[in-house]
């Protein structure tokens, strides 16, 4: 929904631009304030988040179901979407594992939506798996934000600087 030549969008549409650099700050101040009141004498305590993981590890030890979304390959769990994505699925957790559930066929709007994404994902995996850097140029022109905004030289110059900007990690592709 961001575009370049439409800012009044942002406002239309209400998108908080600044949500997640807001909540790591305040997350950064939390973690202070805790650290200070710890050295300064304060006790630990805990309680149970709502994060899956200790729900997920109870179920799985104790064998008393418990159901999630969970991120899982596709494998023909929504069938109109790639067997190997990673789709967000309804799971049933026991004492067999993480059991994902089928979903059958999307609403064709929806599954074309994903597509625009899922697709690029793919080629970014496969630029991974392989080492071509000409993936990474065409996963970034299939994107459909950045085909919107920028050109296909501005696509690849914008590549070669965040390649170039990830030095060691990404020396691979250079």
């Amino acid at each position: 929904m961001i575009k370049h030549k439409y800012p009044e969008l942002i406002e239309k549409f209400n998108i908080p631009l600044d949500e997640y650099p807001r909540r790591c700050v305040e997350q950064i101040e939390q973690w202070a304030a805790t650290k200070e009141q710890l050295l300064n004498g304060g006790k630990i305590t805990h309680e149970r988040s709502h994060e899956y993981a200790s729900w997920i590890m109870e179920a799985i030890v104790t064998n008393i179901p418990y159901k999630i979304g969970g991120n899982v390959i596709n494998n023909g769990l929504i069938s109109n979407l790639p067997s190997n994505a990673c789709v967000e699925v309804p799971c049933l957790v026991d004492g067999s594992g993480v059991n994902p559930c089928y979903v059958g066929e999307l609403p064709l709007q929806l599954a074309a939506m994903n597509m625009t994404n899922i697709m690029p994902q793919l080629l970014t995996i496969e630029a991974a798996a392989t080492r071509k850097k000409e993936y990474i140029y065409q996963a970034a022109m299939l994107d459909p934000h950045t085909a919107a905004e920028l050109s296909i030289d501005d696509i690849v110059s914008m590549c070669n600087e965040l390649i170039e900007a990830h030095g060691e990690f990404m020396k691979m592709y250079v």
